[in-house]
């Protein structure tokens, strides 16, 4: 995974200053390592029944469709509230300064379903628990794993997310 890590880019100041964004564009450019991501993910469940691949927006998305379709099963969305066009559950979350909130369409998973949820990066983990509990309060779909490709270790998201397993690519 190294050779993963090395072709992420550092962006300083984004999208504020202070920050340094993780850019995952360059791994999406890049097919043989983009490759070696999605047959990674993939190889994490073999032999385990896999019904839907569940992307966090908007970058969980690029993900889940490429393993739910190695995978053999189907793709999910969650999104922002207003995004998606039929009826919706909602789910509203904690932020360091206020709410926020994610919706997935009501009719997007069936009960007891097998289910893997992604998100390019962990970060403080508000929005994977949002989306686990709107698929599991609302499916009560089995959540087979939460897996990133990214996680930011030092800000401890991994802590909010305590009941799920959880699959990390590349730490930093």
């Amino acid at each position: 995974m190294e050779e993963i890590k090395q072709i992420i880019r550092d962006v300083p100041d984004f999208p504020k200053q202070g920050i340094v964004f993780k850019d995952i564009t360059p791994l999406l450019g890049h097919p043989e390592m983009f490759g070696k991501v999605v047959d990674h993910l993939k190889g994490r469940f073999d032999g385990r029944k896999v019904d839907h691949v569940v992307g966090i927006e908007a970058r969980g998305f690029i993900f889940a469709a490429p393993l739910a379709y190695a995978l053999g099963a189907g793709c999910v969305i969650v999104r922002k509230p207003g995004k998606l066009p039929y009826k919706t559950f909602q789910q509203t979350y904690t932020l360091e300064y206020g709410t926020d909130s994610i919706e997935i369409h009501q009719d997007a998973i069936k009960p007891d379903s097998n289910v893997v949820l992604i998100d390019d990066v962990l970060a403080t983990g508000g929005t994977m628990a949002a989306a686990a509990e709107l698929v599991k309060g609302n499916f009560n779909a089995n959540i087979l794993e939460a897996t990133f490709i990214i996680e930011l270790e030092f800000l401890k998201g991994r802590e909010k997310l305590g009941g799920l397993d959880l699959h990390s690519l590349i730490q930093y």
